[in-house]
């Protein structure tokens, strides 16, 4: 079973994450963002991914701590979750219509993580959410995981259409990243013999 559970404290978040990459979809998030849980939630549903977030965050300060340590969660589930990598596709991609906004997002389980970030959101806030966060949130998600991780706006105007677009994206290329490949269920996916 490819499923785990991530439990992070310190003095500014209090994190429980359970993630199962063989899931349905099915979510619960709670970290005190609204916004925050609504792309959590879309993810787990996009990524078909069963998904269980509960985080007490210093929320009266911002939600900067509590988005950022969430990515970390999540990435270390994921990466957890994987385990040896045995069998995956390995690589994903999709150019995914949000409204007026594209977002293409290409990945590649590589073992090295990093962002290479191309979005341009034209607000601060949507709602009371800084959209900067949402460059530390996949940060701190690629970092963790060991995915590279390229996110790119082709078109887009509207923040909240920008942001969502991102995380379906993701969702969907996650998807078919850590899918099973039946020709190679048994096959490390690089001539390393190692990711």
């Amino acid at each position: 079973m490819r499923k785990t559970v991530i439990e992070r404290k310190t003095a500014e978040t209090d994190i429980t994450l359970s993630i199962n990459l063989d899931g349905k979809g099915t979510s619960k998030v709670d970290t005190g963002c609204g916004f925050l849980d609504h792309m959590l939630t879309l993810f787990s549903k996009h990524a078909g991914f069963d998904l269980e977030v509960n985080c007490k965050g210093d929320i009266n300060v911002d939600f900067h701590h509590t988005t950022e340590d969430v990515g970390i969660c999540l990435g270390q589930a994921i990466k957890n979750a994987l385990g040896d990598k045995k069998g995956i596709t390995r690589y994903g991609d999709i150019t995914l219509p949000m409204d007026e906004s594209l977002i293409l997002c290409a990945l590649d389980i590589s073992g090295r993580g990093g962002l290479y970030y191309a979005l341009d959101i034209p607000t601060c806030k949507v709602g009371d959410f800084d959209t900067e966060l949402t460059q530390e949130f996949f940060v701190a998600v690629a970092r963790e995981a060991g995915i590279t991780l390229h996110l790119r706006q082709l078109a887009g105007v509207n923040s909240h259409h920008i942001i969502e677009g991102a995380f379906k994206a993701f969702a969907r290329a996650m998807k078919k990243a850590v899918a099973i490949d039946p020709q190679a269920k048994d096959e490390i996916p690089s001539t390393k013999g190692v990711i």
